[in-house]
């Protein structure tokens, strides 16, 4: 894996934090971000919001820290190589409203603590994949925001293809992005 944003979801995965994942996705998930430590670039932003997330749900410190917790012990120990960790810069005109989100009207149906990844998948020009886990809503956004240039990893497909038709139940499940 050479860049990529990670959602914070793959992180708690790989800590065993999220309810009703496979064991196989939790490897997964662990895997991935053990790719970027071998030889990736983690893509964030210059604000840390993403890095704020990632504090906020995980902890690196406690009593015994989980793959996700050892990782975000790792990016604030490199945040400043670049061999490692790039930081973009992204504006926030509004609480969790980002200009580089390419979709305006799209970032309207986001979560609003998730446009910040996507905003800086956008705002990067190594043109990284947003690593997802587990939330299947973003099934239904990946096809027209690759369109407008930003991309995804599904590292969990299985799982967020179950939970997309126990969210979603009697409709069809969008395809997936190709493996990139």
């Amino acid at each position: 894996m050479r860049r990529a944003v990670v959602d914070t979801n793959v992180l708690l995965v790989a800590n065993r934090d999220h309810e009703d994942v496979s064991e196989e996705c939790v490897i997964t998930c662990i895997e991935a971000i053990d790719s970027l430590r071998r030889g990736g670039v983690t893509v964030i932003d210059d604000e840390w919001r993403i890095l704020g997330e990632y504090t906020h749900k995980l902890n690196p410190r406690r009593g015994q820290p989980g793959a996700g917790d050892a990782f975000l012990k790792w990016l604030f120990q490199r945040r400043v190589d670049s061999r490692y960790v790039a930081e973009v810069t992204v504006t926030e005109s509004a609480d969790d409203w980002f200009e580089e989100f390419p979709d305006h009207t799209l970032q309207r149906e986001f979560d609003p603590p998730d446009r910040k990844f996507i905003a800086v998948a956008a705002a990067d020009a190594g043109n990284p994949p947003i690593l997802q886990a587990a939330d299947c809503k973003w099934l239904n956004w990946w096809q027209p925001l690759s369109i407008a240039g930003v991309h995804f990893r599904f590292v969990c497909p299985d799982d967020v293809g179950r939970f997309y038709s126990q969210k979603f139940p009697g409709q069809p499940r969008p395809e997936f992005p190709e493996d990139e």
